[in-house]
């Protein structure tokens, strides 16, 4: 839901309060409010983040499960919050308090609202970043999609495939990182 009547520039996006009820993204220069997530989504979320960690350094990598901004771009302002995020902190690029590089590794619990054109949008905005790999969970299938970056220096787009067998699969950065998709689930 667009709560600004008008488009925001990166600089009165940046003068903005922090929201600290529900979560929200600037899309196009547009403030856009998400409730809070539902238990289901907070599971998943706490489930994958616990994975990743435990087979990752910490000292090199930063796994974002919070809420936190990644500036797709400045103008028209659009800032994205992915569920999860993947950094390699000395690749990761921090500007005016937000992280303005893509992930390695983003994922998405979807949601209701999430429809087929705003997943789209969503994946459109990725993909202009370079994210290499995006995983799209919807826990009402029980069904995970995971989008690989295809032609990131013209047209870029996501292929999208399947996990491996029995739900088991490595992230493409971090290929000795072993994700069990069956233990997310409530």
């Amino acid at each position: 839901m667009a709560t600004a009547s008008r488009l925001l520039n990166y600089e009165e996006w940046l003068a903005l309060p922090e929201n600290g009820e529900g979560r929200e993204e600037c899309v196009n220069g547009v403030i856009e409010k998400m409730p809070p997530a539902k238990f289901s989504h907070a599971w998943i979320i706490k489930r994958l983040t616990r994975q990743l960690e435990s087979q990752l350094d910490e000292t090199k990598i930063f796994v974002a499960d919070s809420d936190f901004g990644l500036v797709i771009r400045q103008h028209p302002v659009t800032q994205r919050t992915p569920d999860i995020a993947v950094f390699v902190l000395a690749n990761m690029v921090q500007l005016d308090g937000y992280i303005h590089s893509a992930p390695e590794l983003a994922i998405e619990v979807l949601s209701p609202s999430n429809s087929p054109g705003r997943v789209r949008e969503l994946l459109a905005d990725y993909a202009s970043i370079g994210l290499p790999e995006v995983w799209m969970i919807d826990p009402a299938a029980r069904r995970i999609t995971i989008h690989i970056l295809e032609n990131a220096t013209a047209n870029p787009g996501y292929r999208a495939q399947e996990p491996g067998p029995n739900g088991v699969t490595q992230p493409l950065r971090f290929p000795s990182v072993t994700v069990d998709f069956s233990l997310i689930w409530p």
